[in-house]
């Protein structure tokens, strides 16, 4: 029976501040000693305290005190899954590690298209094929929904020798997808189903939210406690059961991926995290549900913002709903998505999780409470009385469902290791991407590296840069040109 009330990682941390070690290895900045003082005012001297080595260190050349794997085992403990590991490197380099366990040298992956561009950089990585499952499009409010057990069950027929599948769920904008129904259709087959459920942090440690991914049968789920939980940027999970995908192997792929100086703070809160959930997990994020509701109701109130939420459980729509994901609809204001989260950050110092060409979203978390509730009513409040005097957004070109479905003709990777030229972005209809281009938030790629570009996607992202939207991807973030595989 493993003990909940110990944190393995802390209870080191704090027994080798007790001991005043010290250590002639990295950091070189000597638990603060050597940092300007500048720079310790105002990232604080606790900070550098605790910055030390994980292995002679925090534990000793040997890691005998094993620390990182009690830590990882309460946590697998804690969420129902059977294995657990920290990464400090995020879920990007999670997910990353379970596209190469389950996919690389093996041919092809089912991959919902929805995914983040992390995945994209899987795929890059291993040579894996996608065959992209098509998320459900709603024209009406332009975004995706996650794919249904009959969507995954379609490509499976079409690819039946697929490794794997892979799916987002929740989706950046708080939707779900019916993980249990995707999970039996894929064991059907003898083929494991990952979820980058980097969203989903806290869904273990309350009834009233989402299902979660090992809950519901996934065999490897990737979790950013920062995101939900109350971690460090950078601080993620990978967890995984059943027998269709080797944990050893899966952590190797890790380890070719992740740093050899792991940070210890981040392993610490991250192991801090997990004994509040399992303590207090249950009353804190009951408060926040709570907290939640009432506040979609009084937004939804206000005049001119709206709160998604039935319409995104519409039949043929999402299956279930982080409700402490705020999503408001903010056309009525005759406004983008893009200048009110502009406005909100320079005259209310608020910001926004999300923003699009019509919506914004608030993310609510344990930590909040009445006053930074009130805090952000306030600041809509007054973003509806500044919304006249704002210009009219710009026209942004939005592509059609079938326009937004671009033809992957190349691998990934063939695509951006191989020959490759800028071209004029007005040329690139018709070429072959060499790079992934990204709207960031929330980095769902629009156009995949070994795709054929078309006019209707470069209209969209050349009309989106016009009205506020960020690209961090093109090696020219201009879009004066696009990096095509060269002819």
């Amino acid at each position: 029976m493993l003990d909940h009330n110990e944190a393995p990682l802390l209870d080191a941390m704090e027994r080798y501040h007790s001991l005043d070690r010290y250590g002639f290895t990295p950091p070189a900045h000597r638990q603060g000693r050597g940092a300007d003082p500048r720079v310790r005012r105002i990232l604080g001297g606790d900070a550098f305290h605790s910055d030390v080595l994980a292995s002679a260190g925090l534990d000793d050349r040997s890691s005998s005190g094993g620390y990182l794997k009690k830590a990882e085992q309460l946590m697998a403990d804690a969420v129902g899954a059977e294995q657990a590991f920290f990464s400090t490197c995020g879920s990007s380099l999670s997910v990353k590690a379970a596209v190469l366990a389950v996919a690389a040298g093996k041919g092809d992956l089912l991959v919902s298209r929805d995914a983040h561009k992390s995945i994209t950089a899987g795929l890059v990585f291993s040579g894996v094929q996608p065959r992209w499952i098509r998320p459900r499009w709603d024209t009406k409010l332009h975004l995706a929904h996650p794919p249904s057990p009959a969507d995954v069950e379609e490509m499976w027929e079409r690819y039946p020798e697929a490794a794997g599948a892979l799916i987002v769920s929740p989706t950046p904008y708080g939707t779900c997808a019916d993980i249990a129904g995707i999970a039996k259709v894929c064991h059907d087959r003898g083929k494991p189903l990952i979820v980058d459920e980097a969203w989903g942090a806290h869904l273990p440690f309350h009834e009233g939210l989402p299902t979660w991914a090992m809950s519901a049968g996934a065999d490897v789920c990737v979790v950013s406690v920062h995101k939900m939980g109350a971690g460090f940027e950078q601080g993620s999970v990978y967890h995984v059961q059943g027998d269709l995908v080797d944990p050893a192997h899966l952590s190797e792929c890790a380890d070719l991926l992740m740093t050899t100086s792991p940070n210890v703070i981040l392993y610490s809160a991250m192991d801090g995290w997990r004994r509040q959930m399992v303590q207090h997990g249950s009353e804190l994020l009951g408060n926040a549900l709570d907290l939640a509701r009432r506040l979609r109701r009084d937004i939804d109130a206000l005049p001119g913002i709206h709160v998604l939420e039935d319409e995104l459980l519409a039949a043929e729509s999402s299956h279930d709903l982080d409700r402490m994901q705020i999503l408001m609809d903010l056309s009525e204001l005759g406004i983008s998505g893009y200048q009110g989260a502009d406005w909100l950050r320079e005259h209310r110092r608020l910001d926004m999780g999300l923003s699009d060409h019509r919506r914004i979203m608030a993310t609510l978390s344990m930590a909040d409470d009445d006053a930074s509730a009130q805090r952000l009513l306030e600041a809509l409040q007054a973003l509806i009385e500044a919304a006249p005097t704002l210009p009219a957004p710009a026209h942004i070109s939005l592509p059609s469902p079938s326009e937004l479905e671009l033809e992957t003709v190349a691998l990934p990777q063939d695509a951006f290791f191989g020959p490759r030229e800028d071209v004029p972005a007005g040329e690139a209809a018709g070429r072959v991407a060499a790079e992934q281009i990204t709207p960031y938030p929330p980095g769902i790629p629009v156009i995949v590296p070994g795709e054929r570009i078309n006019e209707a996607v470069i209209e969209y992202l050349e009309s989106g840069l016009k009205a506020g939207m960020v690209l961090p991807d093109p090696a020219d973030p201009s879009l004066g040109t696009i990096r095509v595989v060269k002819e």
